[in-house]
């Protein structure tokens, strides 16, 4: 092998850049041409590739997003346009493709693996719903970016004795709401994995100020059966509320925006790096992920098929620490 592309897709994520720029400086020092594909599938479709060295990515570390950019290609998702951007690949001599993303991106690696294109995955979602890999990329950056907000919000809280309901994002995912919850010390967690009705969250908030709490946080997912609005709407339709005055906040794209931590940097870069050396080996069609601090690979039809519980022990203490 002697050419190969990067591209990145679906939600970016921070510390995607950490993982393009290991890609690229990891794939140069095995002698090979690292290709660039910008906006996603869209730019494979369209053929918009650009060869890039180690001076293209300097500085990128530190910055959120992608400077590869992302787009939604809805031709891709047919076989037709999977066609054309094999075509487009093998036209310009690039002959294995790195995929940093989610479980969408992911899904498109599969699809292109099945038509007998090389892929190797990169683990990049702040959901951290995607199987094959305990945390992937952006996760870190967005729960602290998160945790300060709640943090925050609890202060103001208290100033004014009331209950806060703070939507963080995640898709059908609960995991940064119970990693928030938990850490930011919430009177309650509303999960999409675990049905919650407005009528046992207000309970809990009232349970909070009969014990002299001066505020209520409620951390709820975004792909919850009640999301922050839904919760709202109930507790003003049932008049559910009695005692704090309440508000809600939706912190949505500001999770994805922040600089990346130092976690997401050196995890971006392990797994760029390993993403090089897989597909340098001839090892193809499998995504390059975290297990118990060590570098593993999974079969993208395992990852495509695969669901990522959470973890059970945060579940049972969330309302225990709650009090």
């Amino acid at each position: 092998m002697k050419s190969i592309a990067v591209l990145t897709s679906g939600g970016d994520a921070p510390g995607m850049n950490a993982a393009v720029r290991a890609v690229v400086r990891t794939g140069v020092a095995h002698g090979l041409n690292v290709w660039g594909v910008y906006q996603g599938y869209s730019g494979l479709i369209e053929g918009n590739f650009k060869r890039i060295g180690t001076r293209d990515v300097g500085s990128i570390i530190q910055r959120g997003g992608t400077i590869l950019g992302s787009a939604r290609c809805a031709e891709f998702q047919t076989e037709e346009g999977r066609e054309l951007a094999i075509r487009r690949l093998r036209g310009a001599g690039i002959e294995g493709l790195i995929v940093i993303g989610g479980n969408g991106s992911q899904t498109g690696s599969h699809a292109l693996s099945q038509m007998g294109y090389p892929v190797v995955g990169v683990a990049s979602t702040i959901d951290n719903d995607l199987f094959g890999s305990d945390v992937t990329i952006g996760v870190d950056t967005a729960l602290n970016v998160a945790l300060n907000a709640i943090d925050n919000l609890k202060v103001t809280a208290s100033s004014h004795r009331r209950a806060l309901l703070v939507e963080v994002m995640g898709r059908q995912c609960g995991y940064l709401a119970l990693m928030c919850g938990v850490a930011g010390g919430a009177e309650a967690i509303v999960l999409p994995e675990v049905e919650t009705s407005p009528e046992q969250v207000a309970e809990k908030i009232q349970n909070a100020y009969e014990r002299g709490k001066p505020h209520a946080i409620v951390v709820v997912a975004e792909g919850a059966k009640f999301n922050a609005e839904g919760l709202c709407k109930a507790f003003q339709k049932k008049r559910l509320l009695i005692g704090y005055e309440f508000r809600s906040t939706v912190l949505g794209y500001v999770l994805r925006g922040a600089a990346p931590t130092c976690a997401d940097r050196l995890l971006g870069t392990r797994l760029g790096c390993a993403a090089v050396e897989q597909i340098a080996a001839g090892n193809k069609n499998v995504l390059v992920g975290m297990s118990h601090g060590e570098v593993i690979t999974t079969p993208l039809d395992e990852v495509i098929r695969g669901r990522k519980p959470l973890d059970p022990w945060y579940l049972s203490v969330a309302d225990l620490l709650a009090h």
